[in-house]
């Protein structure tokens, strides 16, 4: 594990800084985080090099479970962090009537698990086997218009101490998007396949029928038509899935905005808002997907959180303050951007929990409807809880059958509990795709959502 070292260096005084904060606040903590990465564009027109926005910075934190006190501090140098905590504390006056679980006692240090490390690999290889998906796409057919490789690599290390904590991470994350341009007397047309992770590089390869079956999408794009307005029998593949998972039960229940009187499932928790057959998780904690981490940036160890269990709403996401305040268990999912970033109640790997129906089957199974195959945006108004997932494209299906019939873009539109207790089947697949995501346009950090294929009625237009 190779941490950033001047944080290293700085990890054995963390607990006296800890203790320091604790004479005067009921809470201390320091949070050490340090962000590298670079990203790589090639077209047919250019190719460019750029380092990602670095940042290095240490935080620290006094709280008494009324008031969350915070200080910014650039870089890691101890005695800039020890006036720091002491001007911290001499600006204001704590309470200490509340207690504050620091949590159980944890120690470690935790890295992410690769095969091919990206930063063994010079810059020049990087461009070289980009260089090649790029040749390969190309000459899958001449008509293409534009070939357009995005690679960007992330490193994210972390150290959090606090009374009972002592816990360190490395963390890699790379994306890599192929976008497509297309062209006809129909139009232009595009599209995009992508790979993500919390991996090495050996999870960016690209089989050569993968990209066929890509290129010759794209093309179909430029006959697809408009579907008619109106309610419709659903398969919905899980690129939907997750981003209706991530729209209707991510921000919805994250659950400082309940604080803010700003989320109608605050209303609905133990009640039954979807099917039975509804299973909505978010866990951090999934070997090598993109929102994966090993503890939040709050010291809390990943786990699982299940929010909805059989169609009931059991439980929402929490940061340490949303937690206190409600006075409801901690769930792992206090995230900041950066260290120069406040913390946020932050969704990691949200998806629908498998099913037991072949996917098969459950296509067997509409008569007369839409396969929506591939989402590419989603808006979720958590006071009204009115949802809209956009897709990219979707099929036809007739008698059982998906035909050959494409339509795009299709957006699904509806009222949260209604669409989540139309769905009648889950399939027994499971995948998740890769993003990011904002809190309010802003403050950004990775993400995954995901499930398996659903049987579902809903609106379309």
């Amino acid at each position: 594990m190779s941490i950033h070292p001047q944080m290293n260096n700085l990890r054995p005084a963390l607990g006296d800084i800890v203790s320091s904060i604790e004479a005067r606040a009921p809470y201390g903590a320091v949070f050490l985080s340090s962000n590298s990465g670079m990203n790589i564009f090639i077209d047919n027109q250019q190719e460019t090099v750029s380092q990602g926005d670095p940042t290095a910075g240490t935080v620290i934190t006094a709280f008494d479970g009324r008031t969350m006190r915070e200080r910014a501090i650039g870089g890691f140098d101890k005695e800039s962090i020890q006036r720091g905590a002491q001007a911290l504390l001499s600006e204001a006056t704590f309470s200490n009537h509340t207690k504050i679980d620091p949590g159980p006692r944890r120690q470690g240090d935790f890295v992410t698990a690769m095969e091919i490390d990206p930063t063994t690999l010079s810059t020049k290889e990087k461009l070289e086997r980009l260089r090649d998906l790029h040749q390969r796409v190309r000459k899958i057919d001449p008509k293409i218009v534009n070939v357009r490789i995005q690679y960007r690599e992330t490193r994210e290390q972390s150290i959090f101490r606090n009374r009972h904590a002592d816990l360190a991470q490395d963390i890699q994350r790379l994306v890599l998007f192929v976008f497509l341009t297309v062209s006809s007397e129909a139009g232009i047309r595009f599209n995009w396949l992508g790979k993500y992770g919390t991996a090495g590089w050996e999870i960016l390869s690209f089989g050569d029928d993968e990209l066929q079956d890509f290129v010759e999408t794209t093309f179909r794009l430029l006959g697809a038509e408009r579907v008619e307005p109106g309610e419709y029998n659903i398969i919905a593949h899980p690129s939907v899935s997750g981003t209706l998972a991530h729209e209707s039960f991510g921000h919805g229940v994250e659950t400082d905005m309940f604080l803010k009187d700003r989320a109608k499932a605050s209303s609905y928790l133990g009640q039954q808002i979807g099917s039975p057959a509804v299973e909505i998780w978010d866990d951090p904690s999934l070997p090598g997907e993109y929102g994966s981490y090993f503890f939040d940036h709050e010291g809390r160890i990943a786990e699982g959180t299940q929010i909805v269990d059989q169609g009931i709403f059991r439980r929402g996401l929490t940061d340490l303050y949303s937690a206190t305040a409600l006075n409801i268990p901690r769930s792992p999912n206090g995230r900041r951007q950066d260290f120069s970033r406040k913390t946020y109640t932050r969704m990691s790997n949200t998806f629908f929990g498998q099913g037991t129906t072949p996917v098969d089957d459950l296509i067997s199974q509409v008569e007369d409807g839409i396969y929506l195959k591939k989402s590419s945006s989603g808006m979720e108004d958590p006071k009204g809880w009115g949802i809209q997932v956009t897709c990219h494209y979707g099929y036809e299906i007739k008698q059982g059958k998906v035909t050959g019939r494409m339509y795009a873009p299709i957006a699904l539109t509806g009222f949260v509990p209604q669409v989540l207790q139309s769905i009648s089947a889950v399939g027994n697949d499971l995948k998740h795709s890769g993003g990011t995501c904002g809190k309010g346009h802003k403050e950004m950090v990775p993400i995954s959502t995901g499930g398996p294929h659903l049987l579902l009625r809903a609106r379309l237009g």
